[in-house]
């Protein structure tokens, strides 16, 4: 598949919201519990803090389901990683917590050390944190779609309001990303969900400018991973995008 993807975004978000979470669950299904100190993409983050992490996220869908708003909507799927969150996150600090701003930049020192010490607790994260991890997503895609079959559904999230399906796709982004980040030691795990990676595109689309996407010609996984900072860029890679290079990466 070709990236960037071109269009609206896909009708049932919910069952990609599901299928993603899905195969985020199959890469850490069955894993040793040795496995969960692998290292990943996400700088001193390894496996079993980087699944916590996506667990919180998880969580906080379910809290942004269950918490309705009557207001105007001031972000989209775009717009909603250009601002820094204002409320704290699961450490009580405040500022960039890698849901808003910058996707899966989990570096800070406050959350990684924090990740880490609840990703010890579980002493057997092949089946406990596992479990945890999939029982929640699992719930968050269930509410998800009940939301999203409530016509005019919005939520509140991280200071904002959102259309159901535009916190749905910063979901999705989310979870797509790191996807790709667990992989790194993981060579043998599942590429992510096809129509995640088509919802993290067209996020990152809308990020770049047309002007700037027109250019590109990398696949998908590529697009994002050089997009977000994964991946250096070559010297083909510059010349490419010339004057755009200076735009990326996009989110960190």
């Amino acid at each position: 598949m070709r990236a960037p993807e071109r269009g609206a975004l896909p009708l049932g978000q919910a069952a990609t919201l599901g299928r993603t979470y899905g195969r985020l669950t199959e890469v850490v299904q069955g894993l040793p519990d040795a496995a969960f100190e692998r290292a990943t993409r996400c700088e001193e983050m390894p496996v079993g803090a980087l699944l916590v992490h996506l667990l919180y996220d998880a969580e906080r869908a379910l809290v942004a389901f269950a918490t309705p708003s009557t207001a105007d909507p001031d972000r989209d799927f775009v717009s909603y990683w250009q601002d820094e969150p204002d409320e704290p996150d699961e450490t009580g600090e405040t500022g960039e917590t890698g849901e808003t701003g910058d996707a899966g930049n989990t570096g800070e020192p406050g959350e990684t050390s924090f990740v880490r010490a609840v990703a010890a607790a579980y002493r057997a994260p092949s089946v406990e944190l596992v479990g945890h991890w999939a029982a929640v997503s699992s719930a968050a895609a269930r509410v998800a779609a009940v939301r999203l079959a409530e016509k005019g559904h919005k939520v509140e999230t991280q200071g904002h309001v959102l259309r159901a399906a535009d916190f749905v796709a910063t979901l999705v982004t989310e979870a797509t990303i790191h996807h790709l980040d667990l992989m790194l030691e993981l060579p043998d795990a599942p590429e992510p969900d096809p129509e995640g990676l088509q919802v993290t595109a067209r996020t990152l689309d809308g990020l770049f400018g047309p002007e700037a996407w027109d250019v590109i010609s990398w696949d998908t996984t590529t697009y994002v991973l050089k997009a977000t900072g994964r991946l250096p860029l070559t010297e083909d890679d510059l010349d490419q995008l010339g004057i755009f290079a200076v735009r990326l990466p996009l989110l960190s």
